[in-house]
């Protein structure tokens, strides 16, 4: 019942979502049509997608019993806090297409800094960290048990430029933006609540400059977190705004001096808008 009682608004805000969608061959703008090139149409395999799924085999049999503290919005699958890594890795990590798509966004974006909020097992860290190898990041956990398997899962993928760092968001964020400086791209997906949302994003924009991108996880989660994504995306300083159902991206660019707004989805989803008509 209790998933019920999620997935079935979750559906209806898809519909919504997917009738206003339009494809890249109803986009305009050449610096977003370079993006969906690079990202939704690029096919390419990279050695990180069988590091990050080898990985993903190993926990998804993995019966150890955890106790997680969960700081975020709670869980819709989970009503205690005692869970099965398999099950914890299962319902919560990033997918496999969804980390192939984030590979693909860093690898387009080239960022020397980044942040993310909300590292579980290290599995997104691990897309996104391989795209950038010259790069510095951090991932923050709230967890110290997820931290840690993080901390040990990015370990063993030899990615010795991502720091792990524990502790609530509030608490943490503002330590690592220090240590960042400047900040070209910042992935949340690791609270789902309206207010902490927006708050991060206004922490996170003070150190963001033209060339920064913003990604940010389960836009369509909730009404709640709808809400965040409206507000963020009509602040000021974003000029370009991409809505791709499960991320939303966020561009600072001052080329831009109109703000737009996005709505797009693979063409393969919406195959008669293939640009014939």
């Amino acid at each position: 019942m209790r998933l019920l009682q999620f997935y079935f608004p979750f559906f209806f805000r898809y519909l919504k979502f997917y009738f206003r969608a339009h494809t890249k061959y109803d986009v305009h703008s050449p610096f977003v049509a370079d993006f969906l090139e690079h990202t939704f149409g690029d096919d390419r395999w990279f050695y990180v997608f069988s590091t990050a799924e080898t990985l993903r085999k190993r926990l998804l049999q993995d019966r150890t019993e955890l106790t997680i503290t969960d700081l975020g919005a709670g869980s819709a699958v989970f009503d205690s806090n005692h869970r099965r890594l398999c099950d914890l890795v299962r319902h919560t990590a990033v997918s496999p297409e969804l980390g192939r798509l984030l590979f693909r966004i860093a690898d387009w974006h080239k960022p020397a800094t980044l942040l993310e909020l909300g590292a579980s097992v290290g599995i997104s860290a691990i897309y996104q960290a391989s795209a950038a190898l010259d790069g510095k990041m951090i991932a923050i956990e709230g967890d110290p048990v997820l931290a840690q398997l993080a901390r040990q899962h990015l370990k063993e993928a030899g990615l010795k430029q991502v720091a792990v760092l524990e502790g609530d968001f509030q608490s943490t964020l503002p330590g690592a933006l220090l240590q960042l400086g400047k900040l070209d791209y910042l992935y949340v997906d690791g609270d789902h609540r309206a207010d902490h949302t927006i708050a991060y994003f206004h922490q996170c924009a003070d150190h963001a400059h033209s060339g920064s991108l913003f990604v940010f996880g389960d836009i369509h989660w909730s009404a709640d977190m709808e809400r965040a994504w409206d507000t963020i995306r009509r602040d000021s300083r974003v000029t370009i705004s991409i809505d791709l159902y499960h991320l939303g991206l966020l561009f600072f660019r001052k080329e831009n001096k109109e703000p737009q707004h996005f709505t797009l989805i693979q063409v393969g989803r919406k195959p008669w808008r293939m640009g014939f008509f």
